[in-house]
């Protein structure tokens, strides 16, 4: 490090301490690092209680920024969240995104992997730009892996097939996405996360002196699950839970909020140590994960741009394991809506808040760090008083979209569908979604106060119900 930069360094750092101080307002961010990871349930994380999953640098970033225990996607598959969140709209694009809100206004703006929507595995292999939005950057970089194809201990869970050999996977056609999991040898610089975090980490070299906006898109632990075979054994299947599962559960879940794969029509139900090698499987990606994420945090810190950047994890949604008998996502119960949310700033005191966050709130966040105007067409509201205030709430519940509407609020779960069924859950005294109290008459004067609050946060949106498609 040069003298010009440890003065530099020095000087921020006593800025930062001084504001601290004083109560003054935090210093305004110059930079962001923002990484996204894929299909992440946030109750797969340490500092989000996990006691079983090994996520060291990301409890780490916990441990230095502010942890969201009550984020919320909006879109609850990839496509329609990551448009969501970058445009900081609830179900269309409109106006400008927010990585081109930061080149519009002077930084390098850079994708490194999955951002906007990619095929998973198809767009990895091929190493193409998917749903990418070119407008949104300066340079883009894709991050190419040879998916469920990397040679090595291949399982296709719910068709209870195993084998070691690559030639029988290609001449069978066997299948290479949901369920998959492959263990191998090797150190993971091959896999596509690992590519994504050294050139996010060459970025960070070249453009250190000056503002930037860098995205980091991680597929992991999307399906399918690869990672080398030391990530694997510290999760012997065997000893992996399974989640409680009660009977008749569905039978008070409208059919439009039952998952697209449950274990009733998907064969992964007939094999329950299958069930526990999909979680070891999941686990076992989502620590390979971390260690790319910690790959670039302490990047960062070496280059002594903590002080001056702000750093944001998310996961576009979360992932149902064989809760309520569900697997995958794309429905409105809290494994697939409820995400991790991390931001750590300069200024900002490390602590955690409860107050319901939506993903969308992060550009507008993120423009108030940086002291920019935010646009017009932005539909989330700034998280960063509660970042100020772990303590407050945000005055508001948390929307998600998928076969009609979900609103999430500090002590409740509501969806309602186009069909006009509905679900309304007890989050304090049945967090895991177990009683649909809609219809339970000693419930009707909370569920029609919810369905007012409902009905008057669509209107203050100007959202509208999409009626149930008639099949011709």
């Amino acid at each position: 490090m040069t003298q010009t930069h440890k003065l530099a360094v020095f000087s921020a750092l006593y800025a930062l301490l001084l504001s601290m101080a004083t109560g003054a307002e935090p210093p305004a961010i110059k930079n962001v690092l923002l990484i996204v990871s894929d299909d992440l349930k946030a109750s797969s994380l340490g500092c989000y209680g996990n006691t079983i999953c090994k996520t060291p640098n990301l409890d780490k970033l916990a441990s230095r920024g502010i942890v969201f225990n009550n984020a919320y996607c909006q879109g609850t598959w990839c496509a329609p969240s990551r448009v969501s969140f970058m445009y900081s709209r609830y179900t269309d694009k409109l106006g400008t995104n927010m990585a081109e809100h930061f080149k519009n206004n002077g930084s390098y703006s850079a994708r490194v992997g999955k951002i906007y929507h990619m095929r998973v595995p198809g767009d990895i292999i091929d190493g193409t730009d998917g749903n990418d939005v070119p407008s949104s950057w300066t340079e883009r970089f894709n991050s190419k892996g040879q998916e469920a194809h990397t040679p090595g201990n291949y399982a296709c869970l719910n068709l209870n097939i195993f084998t070691d050999k690559l030639e029988d996977r290609e001449s069978t056609r066997m299948p290479n996405r949901m369920f998959v999991s492959v263990e191998y040898e090797g150190n993971g610089s091959d896999q596509p996360d690992y590519k994504t975090a050294t050139k996010t980490i060459e970025l960070l070299r070249k453009h250190k002196d000056k503002p930037f906006f860098i995205a980091a898109g991680l597929v992991r632990p999307h399906y399918p699950n690869v990672a080398p075979k030391q990530y694997f054994n510290q999760y012997p299947w065997q000893n992996m839970p399974l989640p409680k599962v009660i009977d008749n559960d569905l039978d008070d879940i409208p059919r439009p909020g039952r998952a697209g794969s449950t274990s009733a029509n998907n064969q992964i139900g007939k094999y329950p140590d299958n069930q526990k090698r999909m979680w070891a499987a999941y686990y076992a990606t989502v620590t390979f994960m971390d260690d790319q994420v910690g790959r670039i945090i302490d990047e960062l810190d070496k280059l002594g741009l903590r002080d001056s950047t702000a750093v944001v994890f998310l996961s576009d949604h979360g992932y149902h394991l064989g809760e309520h008998t569900f697997w995958q996502k794309s429905n409105l119960h809290e494994e697939v809506t409820r995400v991790p949310l991390i931001v750590s700033a300069p200024g900002i005191k490390p602590g955690k808040t409860n107050a319901i966050t939506e993903l969308v709130d992060i550009y507008p966040s993120l423009a108030e760090l940086a002291g920019l105007t935010t646009p017009k067409e932005v539909q989330g509201k700034s998280f960063v008083p509660a970042m100020k205030n772990p303590a407050a709430s945000s005055g508001k519940g948390a929307l998600s979209f998928h076969n009609g509407i979900s609103l999430r609020g500090e002590d409740f779960a509501y969806m309602r569908y186009r069909d006009g069924s509905e679900e309304f859950y007890d989050m304090v005294n049945d967090p895991l979604q177990f009683t649909n109290l809609a219809s339970k008459a000693d419930h009707q004067k909370k569920v029609a106060e919810v369905r007012k609050q409902f009905d008057a946060r669509l209107k203050k949106e100007g959202l509208k119900m999409q009626p149930k498609k008639r099949r011709k």
